[in-house]
């Protein structure tokens, strides 16, 4: 889930929730560090949000991380996924960002391209629009890539 830091996406928002059914496929997960202060269902057994900053608390565990639509914020988030390992974060696929071509590339173990767009939700757990982009879903551990190659969310998996 995101929490809402400065910055907006061009729609003037950046929190915006990941589809339940897609953390069902995934689930469990330990700690969410981006989840909204009011959620309408859980992500994780243990929530960070905007009031705990996710950035500076310890991560721990298996961890799922839908970063803020905000670009500074999500190359912050992705690097603690990199550097905590144990994790799955869910950004839009802009390949040609020097986000993937510096952060994700070099340091994921694979990643699966979600087929077609998600349709994100509002805090108060009404389905939004659909996205202005893909997405998709970055493993940074074997373990990780494990779930997603049987997780049942359609799209290309690409192992790195």
């Amino acid at each position: 889930m995101n929490v809402t830091f400065e910055g907006k996406s061009s729609t003037g928002k950046n929190e915006w929730l990941t589809p339940p059914h897609i953390l069902r496929r995934l689930e469990p997960f330990d700690l969410d560090p981006c989840a909204p202060v009011n959620r309408p269902w859980n992500t994780a057994a243990h929530h960070y949000t905007v009031e705990d900053d996710g950035l500076k608390q310890p991560w721990f565990g298996r961890v799922f991380c839908n970063p803020p639509y905000d670009t500074a914020l999500i190359v912050q988030f992705v690097r603690r996924c990199v550097e905590h390992k144990n994790a799955v974060a869910l950004t839009f696929a802009r390949t040609d960002t020097k986000l993937f071509q510096e952060l994700i590339f070099p340091n994921a173990d694979s990643i699966l391209f979600i087929r077609g767009r998600l349709s994100f939700y509002h805090v108060t757990g009404k389905q939004g629009g659909t996205a202005g982009a893909p997405s998709c879903l970055i493993a940074f551990d074997k373990e990780n890539t494990a779930v997603l190659e049987c997780c049942g969310i359609e799209g290309k998996l690409v192992k790195l």
